[in-house]
């Protein structure tokens, strides 16, 4: 099956691409520029393309972005510290981010006359980001198949939609990614800060996959705190 993955350069979508590059035929990647506070995490998506030799392609959504104001991720806004599962984060909501995102992937899939577009949503994502849900996946689905009837059949393909980060780390190391070459820290500083909500959940999925992080972290200790009382099923 000839796939292009939605790429943004951290754990997640890389994990991802290196397990469709093993078991599917991987035709590239593909990143958006929204807008985001920075855009340090599309160099390593570029990376992970020319690292499996595929092609990588930045779509420059800036001007759609410029106006899905009110998150932390896209406005002059503090980035929240803390677990995931904690209401401060919804202000890192971008409005229908990933149903914009998909649609432009779909329309560019059935152009290049592939089989599917994989996205590396998953079930720590749930709690906060209604576009992640296995409910948003089967409806876009159904959409698209309307969207492109008669002219191309493309297939969504969410593998860690009912999983967990923690998964997804396993399964990284599993299909040899190179995870320290991946970056989800929202501050962009020189390293990951350790504090913001997809700091935490990254160091706490290494924790409980029993893999070690070999990612640096201004503060390394700070996740224990934050997911004190969290349990991986509270979150899902």
């Amino acid at each position: 099956m000839k796939t292009i993955v939605v790429c943004s350069g951290g754990l997640d979508s890389v994990s991802l691409a290196h397990r469709i590059a093993a078991e599917q035929e991987l035709l590239g990647l593909i990143s958006f520029d929204y807008g985001q506070r920075h855009r340090k995490e599309l160099d390593f998506a570029a990376a992970c393309a020319a690292r499996l030799g595929v092609f990588h392609e930045i779509i420059d959504m800036r001007g759609i972005g410029s106006r899905l104001t009110g998150s932390a991720l896209t406005d002059d806004l503090d980035v929240p510290d803390g677990h995931y599962a904690e209401e401060t984060m919804r202000v890192t909501v971008v409005p229908n981010r990933n149903a914009i995102m998909l649609s432009v992937a779909f329309g560019v899939a059935a152009a290049r006359g592939a089989d599917a577009v994989a996205i590396a949503v998953h079930g720590g994502d749930h709690f906060i980001y209604p576009d992640c849900r296995p409910g948003f996946i089967d409806a876009f689905q159904a959409m698209q198949d309307h969207a492109l009837d008669g002219y191309a059949s493309v297939r969504l393909l969410a593998p860690y939609v009912h999983g967990s980060k923690a998964d997804i780390v396993t399964d990284g190391a599993r299909h040899g990614t190179p995870v320290a070459e991946t970056w989800s820290c929202y501050k962009g500083g020189a390293l990951h800060c350790g504090r913001c909500g997809t700091c935490v959940e990254r160091r706490e999925a290494f924790h409980l996959a029993g893999i070690e992080d070999p990612t640096e972290y201004e503060d390394p200790d700070f996740w224990k705190a934050a997911t004190e009382g969290f349990t991986a099923e509270e979150t899902r």
